[in-house]
């Protein structure tokens, strides 16, 4: 009986553990908020983004596997940090590149950087 508690313990704390390490992964947004910000906001009109239903955009980079890459537009380390502050201001980091500023509020720019964040 005391093996299968601490069993159940173990188990719980690692599952308590993952969501820890889930939330500081993805800047503490919600991926499935991040679905629906990516609809509101139109990101299909430029980008293609696997598990987004819509048109598939062709202007701005494909962004599957957004989680594994090194950069954002090639300058920013990608950061849950960085992607979150590129998101509601790119013109701010980065007055050349041609993604605009959509007025996407801080909440729903942490939540796309969540669902950014599953794509690996």
């Amino acid at each position: 009986m005391r093996r299968l508690l601490c069993c159940a313990l173990l188990l719980a704390a690692c599952h308590r553990s993952e969501k820890v390490q889930d939330a500081a992964m993805n800047g503490g947004g919600d991926p499935d908020h991040g679905k629906a910000a990516i609809l509101r906001y139109g990101c299909t009109a430029c980008h293609s983004i696997p598990g987004i239903k819509g048109p598939k955009g062709m202007v701005g980079p494909p962004l599957e596997r957004m989680a594994s890459r090194s950069f954002i537009a090639g300058k920013y380390q990608n950061t849950p940090q960085n992607l979150t502050q590129w998101l509601q201001n790119p013109q701010a980091m980065d007055p050349e590149n041609a993604m605009p500023n959509l007025g996407v509020t801080p909440e729903d720019a942490k939540d796309i950087a969540a669902y950014l964040f599953t794509l690996k």
